[in-house]
């Protein structure tokens, strides 16, 4: 699969937004291979990762954030999911899993309960361990300092909105993956 087919079906040429999540999915990946280079030990599926990752965020069209140039009706916190629909609609329901998954550090059923969050009532936590490196390698980039990567400090700042679930998950990867 060429994940790179999938985005120019969704995304203009020479749009911004394009551009945006070019770089920022491209940043993803090349942290989540060389995690995944760095633990042989967990046989990660290499090819899988870079696709996965170059898609994660693929939905982010679909949402309110005109801050990187997204002009769709849902709220930001949806673009998981919604990417998840539109690569699952392209015939690849394991990168689908990715694209629900990574929002924050997952999301699980009781947290999304809790807090009120306008996506599905079910638990989207990263399961595989390709799930995990990509959602994790997420977190060290924005896509308003797309040429920055944070520090583990930055990140786990930004999680904090997301709740103490999140961070502790974070908090693990960290020891296993660093």
């Amino acid at each position: 699969m060429n994940p790179y087919e999938i985005i120019d079906k969704y995304y203009p040429e020479d749009s911004e937004l394009k551009r945006i999540l070019l770089k920022h999915s491209r940043s993803v990946a090349d942290k989540a291979l060389a995690i995944a280079r760095s633990h042989p030990e967990f046989n990660p599926d290499l090819q899988f990762i870079e696709e996965a990752a170059m898609l994660h965020d693929i939905g982010i069209f679909l949402t309110d954030a005109d801050g990187i140039f997204c002009y769709g009706s849902n709220p930001y916190i949806c673009h998981g999911y919604l990417g998840a629909d539109l690569v699952r609609q392209e015939g690849f329901p394991r990168h689908a899993l990715v694209c629900e998954r990574h929002t924050g550090a997952g999301l699980s059923l009781k947290t999304i309960i809790e807090r009120e969050l306008p996506i599905p009532h079910r638990d989207m936590l990263p399961v595989s361990i390709e799930e995990q490196i990509i959602c994790f390698a997420d977190k060290f980039y924005s896509k308003t300092r797309l040429d920055s990567e944070k520090t583990i400090e930055q990140a786990m700042k930004s999680l904090e909105r997301h709740g103490e679930e999140g961070l502790k998950r974070f908090d693990e990867w960290c020891k296993i993956f660093l």
